[in-house]
């Protein structure tokens, strides 16, 4: 599909990712919409967003297409109350949610605030098109490589967000909903190379969780890209999950202290952290097939399942421990994401 004549829904759309989003958007890459409607909570970051636009235009940047302020319209709402939410809703043909809490130890001290964002938002997304039968034609979901054997709050509660948006395919026949499962985005609003680059420029020191811990590392456009991919090419029910790189949280650390003296200092695991994270469980390698350089995991629901015949490509998990990227790929990725020079 692209957008065009369509109106996109962004809810949680001044984060890291939404702001991504609405920038790839605004290419134009993905056709031109009718509107792109940016939904969040916080009244700052539109007006900080909206301001950035402006300025965009302002200074003539290529980066738009279109005028702003023909496209862009921003909405203060909240994903979890279901009567500011449906206003917008009326109003799309795509949604694309964004909105969640994301940072593990504050689900764990905050639980049911995870709950209502992670897992009543998106379930309002649901509710919001079956029972006003709203033309929505696709939903996509974002969702994290915590869900996949999830140990940690914010990881079941993705994985409860996975299940309930998916099995909106079965209640509403006319909308295709989606989901797309990644980790750790390198430029996202804290997560850990922000962190490690403000320690660096403090003179240290680096402070790490467990120097045994690994993760998968996208950059933000890569993010964006996974997002547009399930658009373009997903089926109803689908989990795109992107084949990433990982690597050693410690050898990130080098990378980034390079030839600094700047100690390196383990302060253990925070709660509800894994050591490895997975993105295939080995319980799902049985439905996961392979599609432009994407693992797609098929729907459990038999009622949602597509008429793809595949064969299965993984016999095992896939997880943050295999595939790790060496001190100077690390070096070479960040300095392509502006964090070293």
């Amino acid at each position: 599909m692209n957008f065009d004549g369509l109106t996109v829904l962004i809810t949680g759309g001044t984060g890291s990712l939404g702001n991504a989003i609405v920038r790839r958007i605004m290419t134009g890459e993905m056709g031109k919409p009718r509107k792109l409607l940016v939904f969040s909570r916080d009244e700052l970051k539109q007006y900080n967003m909206r301001h950035q636009w402006y300025q965009a235009k302002d200074a003539g940047e290529d980066i738009r297409n279109f005028a702003t302020e023909d496209l862009l319209e921003f909405h203060i709402g909240d994903i979890r109350l279901y009567d500011t939410l449906l206003p917008v809703l009326r109003r799309a043909d795509v949604v694309i949610n964004a909105a969640a809490l994301k940072q593990v130890p504050q689900c764990e001290f905050f639980p049911y605030e995870a709950v209502r964002t992670n897992i009543v938002g998106p379930y309002n997304i649901v509710r919001g098109i079956r029972e006003h039968g709203l033309p929505i034609q696709k939903v996509v979901t974002i969702s994290t490589d915590k869900a996949c054997k999830p140990v940690n709050v914010m990881g079941m509660t993705k994985a409860l967000q996975e299940r309930l948006l998916l099995a909106g395919n079965a209640d509403v026949p006319d909308t295709d909903f989606m989901a797309v499962r990644y980790g750790n985005v390198i430029a996202s609003r804290g997560s850990v190379i922000p962190h490690f680059k403000k320690q660096v420029e403090a003179g240290g020191p680096i402070t790490i969780t467990s120097p045994n811990m690994t993760r998968f590392l996208l950059t933000l456009d890569q993010a964006v890209d996974v997002v547009f991919e399930a658009l373009k090419s997903g089926q109803r029910g689908e989990i795109l999950v992107p084949q990433v790189p990982s690597a050693r949280i410690i050898d990130i650390a080098s990378a980034m202290i390079g030839s600094r003296d700047i100690e390196i200092e383990e302060i253990g695991i925070r709660p509800g952290e894994k050591i490895d994270e997975i993105l295939l469980s080995e319980e799902e390698c049985f439905r996961t097939s392979e599609r432009n350089g994407y693992y797609v995991i098929n729907t459990i629901l038999p009622i949602v399942k597509s008429n793809r015949d595949f064969e299965p490509v993984r016999t095992s998990e896939y997880t943050s421990g295999e595939n790790l990227l060496s001190i100077e790929e690390l070096t070479e990725l960040l300095v392509g994401a502006g964090y070293l020079d």
